[in-house]
């Protein structure tokens, strides 16, 4: 009986240690924990911590990059021995009750790690010309590829997402799939200015040429030393491409359990709101950084916990 105690403490530790985890950082997504029921939102605090620890390591640009391998790689293996971390205890009996295999987790981490390695999959370096000191850029080949990437880093996500909001239709899978593709697009016109920084284009150079855009005007317009409007017609291009994914979100809410269909509605809010703000913005996301206020957030929150209230009385 009181080892029993103990591992409960143990894990109800563990499951806290993720919540200040995600409370600290989750910023979009945890506006839609708060809304679930709390087993479902103290597993979705556990796989985010699990996220946000492969994002430290991987984003510290204070360690080199081979460096940063070499620590992924240590803290992966620590995850596959079931090294008794608080983050890896609270997710290990998350994957345990909501079924969770260890090769999305994997496949998570992988897209995590994916800026860490040598070339990027279908990727071409482009170095610009006529500089000083030219700068090179890895950047997407076609939108296929792209894709990919997307898939990796976002879609995967969805895919773990749903297997904790719990659904019955294997319909959900692919819709999942293609409303983290939204997410990831919406991310990637918020952030061309901060990517080119770092020597990265997620905008497909087969885009790029259908609308008549040089990459170079690109790299010159993320600099400020050409007027936005230069690149509009592509970044239109790319938001288009998410308002067709973002309808699979529609189709893919009313097919999660009832309990959390509201939390799947607050983040596809927030997030077809930041789009719907950088298109009101005219596309301008050079001059400064588009974001959905805390005001605008708290407001769809309140919307989706009288949803989700609505929900659980009819359910």
């Amino acid at each position: 009986m009181i080892a029993a105690e103990l591992r409960t403490e143990d894990l109800a530790a563990a499951y806290a240690t993720c919540r200040g985890i995600a409370k600290r950082e989750a910023k979009n997504f945890y506006y839609a924990f708060r809304v679930l029921p709390e087993a479902k939102r103290d597993a979705m605090c556990a796989i985010y911590a699990f996220m946000r620890r492969a994002d430290d390591i991987s984003d510290d640009e204070s360690v080199s990059i081979p460096e940063r391998r070499r620590m992924m790689a240590e803290w992966l293996d620590a995850w596959r021995s079931s090294t008794p971390d608080a983050v890896f205890v609270a997710v290990r009996d998350t994957q345990r009750r909501f079924d969770i295999p260890d090769e999305l987790l994997e496949q998570l981490v992988r897209g995590t790690t994916m800026d860490l390695e040598e070339s990027l999959p279908g990727t071409v370096t482009v170095t610009e010309t006529g500089a000083s000191q030219p700068q090179s850029f890895a950047i997407y080949d076609r939108f296929d590829d792209l894709y990919r990437y997307c898939y990796l880093v976002a879609s995967v996500v969805g895919l773990v997402c749903i297997r904790i909001f719990g659904y019955r239709d294997a319909r959900a899978e692919l819709l999942a799939e293609k409303t983290g593709i939204a997410f990831q697009l919406t991310n990637i016109l918020r952030d061309v200015k901060e990517d080119a920084e770092r020597g990265r284009i997620y905008l497909p150079l087969e885009d790029l040429a259908a609308m008549g855009i040089e990459v170079e005007q690109l790299i010159q317009t993320a600099r400020g030393a050409m007027e936005p409007k230069t690149v509009r017609p592509l970044l239109a291009l790319e938001a288009a491409r998410a308002h067709d994914y973002y309808r699979a979100a529609e189709e893919l809410i009313p097919l999660l359990d009832r309990d959390s269909q509201a939390a799947m509605w607050v983040l596809v809010t927030i997030y077809r709101g930041l789009l719907e703000r950088i298109e009101a913005h005219g596309f301008d996301v050079f001059s400064e950084r588009v974001a959905v206020p805390t005001s605008g957030k708290l407001f769809i929150l309140a919307q989706g916990a009288v949803r989700s209230l609505r929900d659980r009385i009819a359910g």
